[in-house]
C-alpha cells in the first residue's frame, strides 16, 4: 500500500497482499513508449509488456442509422435519468442532443511486480472534499486536455499531477475498450508497466487524493472477498460488483466503474475470465455513444 510521502520496509503478507509501500473521433489511441529497462523481476515484466502490447481492443463503428435509439425528449430523458443525471438536467439534455456526446477521459492502470512476485495495481481513494465521488476507490486519471497527443498522455499526466508518478518511469503499452461513466465521461482505460518500484516515491496531491495504496491485479478475478448488486438498464439487468480489500490496517471498497475495469485489465493480462459471472448491460447504445463503450457497472 502506498500512504503517508515515505518509504517504509516491505510488512508481512496478509491473506491477499503484499504491502509494499505506504504514503499518504473516438477511437481509443495511445503511444506504446519502448522498454528500455526494468527493476527486479524484469524478464516477468518484459514478456508482460510484449504480450500487453499486442492487445487490441475491438475497434469502435457507429450503428447504422436503423439501429439507433431516437434522441426524441423521451428517449434521452430515460438514458440520461438512468446513467446518473440529476432530473433538473434531462430535459435541457434531450432538447440539445449534442450535449449527450461523451467527453473524454483516461485512467492509468499501472502495473508492477510486488515483493511476493505477483503483480499490483495503483489505486488511490479520493479525497473527501471533493464534490464528486469523495472518499471512493478509484485510478489516478481524468478529463484529457486539448494538448495531449493520445489518453496515454493523458492518463500519465493525470497520475503525476494526482500522485507525483513521474510519466518517464511508466512504459504504456496499451489500451482497452472505453468505459461509459454515470457523468457520461467516455473513460479509456490505459494499462502502463512501473518498471522500477524503488524509484516512485508516492506524493498524494491532497486537493485530489487521500491515500494512494496497491491491490493484487489478480484479486479481480476471484470471487473471494466479492459481492454483487442487480441493477436494470433500460430493461436490461447486470451486476455491480464490489470487491472488499484490506491492506495494513486499512479497509478499502473497490466497486462501480472501478472494478469493472480492474476485471476487465485483469482479465486481459492473465488472458482468461472471472471465476464470477460478470453480466454486463445488453442494450442498444444512444445517438452518439459509440457500439463498444461498456456503460457504467
Amino acid at each position: 500500500m502506498f500512504m503517508l510521502c515515505r518509504r517504509l520496509p516491505s510488512l508481512a503478507r496478509t491473506a491477499t497482499t503484499t504491502t509494499t509501500f505506504l504514503c499518504k473521433s473516438m477511437e481509443p489511441t495511445v503511444t506504446a513508449t519502448a522498454t528500455s529497462s526494468f527493476g527486479v523481476g524484469s524478464s516477468r515484466l518484459a514478456a508482460l509488456a510484449q504480450q500487453l502490447r499486442g492487445y487490441k481492443p475491438p475497434p469502435s463503428s457507429s450503428f447504422d442509422e436503423a439501429e439507433e435509439l431516437q434522441t426524441d425528449q423521451e428517449t434521452a430523458g430515460k438514458v440520461v435519468s438512468q446513467v446518473g443525471f440529476q432530473e433538473s438536467m434531462i430535459a435541457p439534455v434531450s432538447k440539445d442532443p449534442e450535449r449527450f456526446r461523451p467527453k473524454r477521459a483516461a485512467v492509468l492502470i499501472c502495473i508492477f511486480e510486488g515483493d511476493d512476485g505477483d503483480l499490483r495495481v495503483i489505486l488511490t481513494k479520493r479525497s473527501s472534499r471533493l464534490s464528486t465521488h469523495s472518499g471512493e476507490v478509484s485510478l489516478p486519471g481524468g478529463k484529457a486536455d486539448e494538448g495531449d497527443k493520445d489518453d496515454g498522455m493523458t492518463a500519465t499526466r493525470e497520475a503525476e499531477e494526482e500522485i507525483g508518478l513521474d510519466p518517464s518511469l511508466v512504459d504504456v503499452v496499451t489500451s482497452l475498450e472505453p468505459f461509459l461513466s454515470k457523468h457520461l465521461l467516455r473513460v479509456i482505460p490505459v494499462i502502463g508497466i512501473l518498471r522500477d518500484k524503488t524509484k516512485f516515491n508516492p506524493i498524494p496531491n491532497p486537493a485530489e487524493v487521500e491515500a494512494v495504496f496497491d491491490a493484487p491485479l489478480e484479486m479481480f478475478l476471484k470471487d473471494e472477498n466479492r459481492r454483487s448488486e442487480e441493477r436494470e438498464w433500460m430493461g436490461e439487468k447486470y451486476l455491480i460488483h464490489y470487491f472488499d480489500y484490506r491492506t495494513g490496517d486499512k479497509d478499502y471498497m473497490i466497486w462501480g466503474l472501478t472494478a469493472g475495469i480492474l476485471i476487465r485489465a485483469a482479465s486481459v493480462t492473465y488472458q482468461r475470465p472471472p471465476a464470477f459471472i460478470e453480466q454486463s448491460p445488453k442494450f442498444k447504445y444512444p445517438k452518439l455513444v459509440e457500439k463498444h463503450t461498456c456503460m457504467p457497472k
